[in-house]
């Protein structure tokens, strides 16, 4: 049987909850909160956090017929969990990913650096959280606001820069699962 497995990303309170909704609708479904991300240690890049993933979901019993569903970082991990281990993983679902290296408007890393130390960047991070998700549900908008205070902006800059620094142009066209 098909298994879904939701990804998140830095954005969305930066944790498995930002997939409450989906979760809801396929109640079978599992989504991990990524170590760094509430708790444990952050994976230094999206290699990393593919085995995390790998491991999580095998500690489980679940390897085979995977449906990999993420955005931004969660997305950049399924495609790498999809090109290292093409058996277990039946189809991807993936937004806002790209296979090569990127970069980001001036000032993106900077803030997010800056924020722990001056509560005026800290209070524009938050904003810029809250702005970003702004069609989300106000419950659940003001829940992974607060899941974005426990994680902070520490944790998005790594985030943003294992993302940033993701690169599988070369492996690309060997992607055995379908794309949904």
């Amino acid at each position: 049987m098909t298994q879904l497995v939701f990804l998140h990303g830095p954005g969305a309170g930066a944790c498995a909850e930002a997939y409450d909704c989906q979760r809801r609708h396929f109640p079978d479904s599992v989504a991990p909160n990524l170590p760094g991300h509430l708790e444990g240690t952050r994976c230094p890049d999206v290699a990393r956090y593919a085995e995390w993933v790998r491991g999580w979901l095998w500690a489980q019993g679940l390897n085979r017929d995977l449906v990999l569903v993420g955005y931004t970082l969660g997305a950049s991990i399924a495609l790498q969990y999809g090109l290292d281990y093409p058996d277990e993983v039946k189809g991807l679902v993936v937004m806002a990913v790209a296979a090569r290296p990127k970069v980001r408007a001036p000032g993106t890393y900077e803030m997010r650096l800056r924020a722990p130390e001056d509560p005026k960047v800290y209070e524009q991070w938050l904003a810029f959280q809250r702005a970003a998700m702004h069609l989300v549900e106000p419950g659940l908008r003001e829940r992974l606001m607060e899941r974005h205070r426990q994680v902070g902006p520490l944790s998005q800059y790594h985030d943003l820069m294992a993302i940033d620094t993701f690169d599988v142009r070369d492996r690309i066209a060997a992607l055995k699962p379908k794309l949904l």
